[in-house]
This record gives C-alpha cells, structure tokens and sequence, in this order.
C-alpha cells in the first residue's frame, strides 16, 4: 500500500510538471480583452481581411506581414477575418486596418458597420490598405469617410511618386524626398481626393511613368485620373484617423525600406486617434 502510494504522488507530480508547461500555450490565444495591459502604454490593432468580393491571393501573406510588425510597433497585432470580433472585441483595439477587405456590406451586416462608426466617432483609428476602397459605395459612411471607390487598377510597375509640398513632414512620408520611383499595383478610383474637407492628400503617382489602366480593363470602362492621382491621404473630419495606401496589393509591394516605414507611421500615426479624442479603451 505504501509503494502504491509513492506512485500515485509521483503521477500526481508528474502531471503537475506536464500542466505548467503546456498551460502557457494552451491559453496563449485567448481574446485580448482577457488580458490585462497597461492602459497609458499599450496600444493594440485588429487587421481585419475578410473580403465580399474578390480575394487578393497575398492576403494572408499580408496578414502574416503585418503581425510581424508587432515588435517594431510596440503594439499587440491581431488578426481576424470574424465579423464576431468586430462587434464584441474592437473597443478593446486602437486600429483597424483593413487589408483589402472589400464590399464589406457583404461581410458585415448593420449593427456590424454601426459598431465601427461607432467606435471610429471615438477615436478609432482606421488603416486602409489597396483594395479596401473597392465596392464600398453601399456603405455611405465609409464611402464619405474614404472619399472615393474603385473604378480600375495597373499592372504591377514602377512608376514616379510625388510627395504633397504640404505633406512632407507627416511620418508616413517623411524623408522621401520630393519624389522616388516605386513599384506596386496603381489603383484608379472614381474622383480625386484632393480639396475635400478634412482630407490630406500625402502621395500621388505619376501617370506619364507608366500605364495606368491594364488590358483587362481598358474593355471594361477602366479610366485613368490624370495628372491628379492620389495614392496615399489622411482624413481627420471627425475624431477617429483615417489613413488609405494603394500600397498592399501583395507583399512585394510593401516590404521595401519606404513601404515598411510607410505602413508603421501609418498604424502610429492612426492610434493616435484615442488620445486626440480624449477617449480611453474599455
């Protein structure tokens, strides 16, 4: 009986062993709002890339880039592609980028969207990247807060940027210069930007450095813009921040030295909406 029971307490000690070390990756992935953090130093982002219409096949590549930036950005990165999470965990989030996440009617339905204006009123900040400003004319609020939608797009090629005389010292551009030549997906939208209020226009490509419209839409009603082509803008009418890049059609088309800084300074730049609003998370 004694032996037996030497047994049972080195099983008892063993299994003890085994749950101590298992325990922290067990509960590794439980939701943020669980979890307790420093409100006046932490601040945190969902990437969110649930889609309704095409799907980007970089998708999830992006979403992999982007939670790699978590160290960089001193932020806790999340990703989800659950309209459940936007309504039950963004307030516990400072930014929501949206990683081509398109016709979102399709994905979230109107308490869903109700929630993100919301919680943008106050002082959330939005990240859009490429394709989230295509097919989004049904949700008036995003459509009036983006400023434009989708009308056709380029091959991936190297074209001329422009940095916006008024722009250069916001950190998402800070440092280019006046002008450098980069490659991505050029995406032409149905009007400019430029001159509405609250809006800032940061970045605009050159359409005499390369062709604006691929062969697949120029049957379809495809249109450049002209000589006013912005491709990456701010808009701070309200107390949330709103920032879109066409930069993140794919993963070669952000991890360059500007395309990362690019997309940092963004994300910071946007979770700094709380603070100008005076709001803290839950």
């Amino acid at each position: 009986m004694s032996a037996m029971r030497s047994h049972i307490k080195l099983l008892l000690a063993f299994f003890a062993c085994v749950l101590v070390a298992v325990a922290p990756a067990m509960f590794a992935h439980e939701p943020h709002k669980d979890q307790n953090h420093d409100a006046k130093n932490d601040r945190s982002v969902l990437v969110f890339s649930a889609t309704g219409w095409y799907r980007h096949p970089e998708t999830a590549a992006i979403n992999g880039w982007l939670a790699r930036l978590s160290g960089d950005l001193k932020m806790q990165v999340d990703v989800s592609e659950s309209p459940h999470d936007i309504a039950n965990l963004l307030d516990h989030y400072d930014v929501l980028v949206l990683n081509n996440s398109n016709e979102l009617t399709k994905v979230l339905d109107e308490a869903q969207r109700t929630k993100i204006e919301k919680w943008y009123k106050a002082g959330g900040g939005i990240v859009a990247l490429h394709a989230a400003l295509v097919h989004q004319t049904e949700w008036k609020w995003f459509n009036e807060l983006a400023g434009c939608d989708f009308n056709s797009d380029s091959d991936f090629l190297e074209a001329r940027v422009v940095v916006d005389p008024k722009a250069t010292e916001h950190p998402a551009v800070q440092g280019a210069g006046g002008s450098f030549v980069y490659k991505a997906d050029w995406t032409n939208h149905d009007r400019s930007v430029t001159g509405l209020p609250g809006f800032q226009v940061l970045l605009r490509v050159d359409e005499a450095t390369y062709e604006p419209v691929r062969d697949y839409f120029k049957t379809r009603g495809g249109k450049a813009m002209g000589k006013d082509h912005p491709i990456a803008w701010t808009n701070t009418l309200n107390d949330g921040r709103f920032f879109y890049t066409e930069l993140g059609h794919d993963v070669r088309s952000l991890e360059t030295p500007f395309g990362r800084r690019h997309i940092l300074e963004a994300i910071r730049w946007a979770a700094q909406g709380r603070e100008r609003a005076g709001k803290q998370k839950p």
